[in-house]
């Protein structure tokens, strides 16, 4: 579609696209998390994990409507120079109705203010773009909720709270190699569309990229 009839759409309560800022793990972390959410949808039709590309999110399913390109030279100027930093990958964890691979933890264990410090960033530096939308909730930054991961099986479960233990069971059975850690230096746009996000948006949901920043040092 061209600019002249782009900018002229509506982006209202009914624009779909919302927009994740992610970072993106090395590759062989992302074979992993694949291979684990590949599996779960072939034998149980799991979807919403595997819906997105692996990532840990940053800030998740923003509204920014026309100011898309406003976000990306906020966040170019934001991360210009910024260092990349260790992550370090503790496995596979319950985490919520849900697992993941837990990146949150420094290898002993304390908090990995490094990548803590860049969401609350990037949640500052969007902040003022973002339109009053909650269909789904945005994913903001919260600094006391914030706990870094990569989702292996997430909302599927709130729908089919029975399948928990057994998926959490298959998930360890699979036994996929993945690294103990990865350079956080690998931060990634993605518009993310559905035509309806009121519901089970993740069995609808698609999604184009749109930027990829790298970290100094990557």
């Amino acid at each position: 579609m061209n600019d002249h009839i782009a900018h002229k759409l509506p982006r209202d309560d009914s624009d779909p696209f919302r927009y994740g800022i992610y970072l993106r793990p090395d590759a062989q972390t992302c074979r992993a998390v694949t291979a684990v959410t590949d599996q779960l949808r072939a034998q149980y039709g799991l979807l919403s994990a595997g819906a997105f590309p692996p990532h840990a999110t940053l800030v998740g399913s923003q509204p920014f409507g026309f100011s898309e390109p406003a976000v990306i030279g906020a966040l170019t100027d934001l991360l210009d120079g910024r260092a990349a930093f260790p992550v370090h990958n503790a496995g596979v964890r319950a985490q919520g109705r849900g697992y993941v691979y837990d990146v949150s933890e420094n290898p002993e264990g304390s908090v990995n203010d490094d990548l803590v410090g860049l969401a609350r960033d990037i949640e500052a530096t969007v902040a003022p773009f973002r339109s009053p939308m909650n269909n789904p909730l945005p994913n903001d930054f919260v600094p006391e909720l914030y706990r870094g991961h990569l989702s292996l099986a997430s909302h599927d479960l709130y729908v089919r709270p029975d399948l928990y233990e057994e998926v959490g069971e298959f998930i360890r059975e699979l036994a996929v190699p993945v690294p103990g850690g990865f350079s956080g230096r690998t931060v990634v746009m993605y518009r993310t569309s559905s035509p309806d996000w009121s519901g089970r948006w993740w069995q609808t949901m698609t999604w184009e990229h749109v930027r990829t920043w790298a970290l100094a040092g990557a």
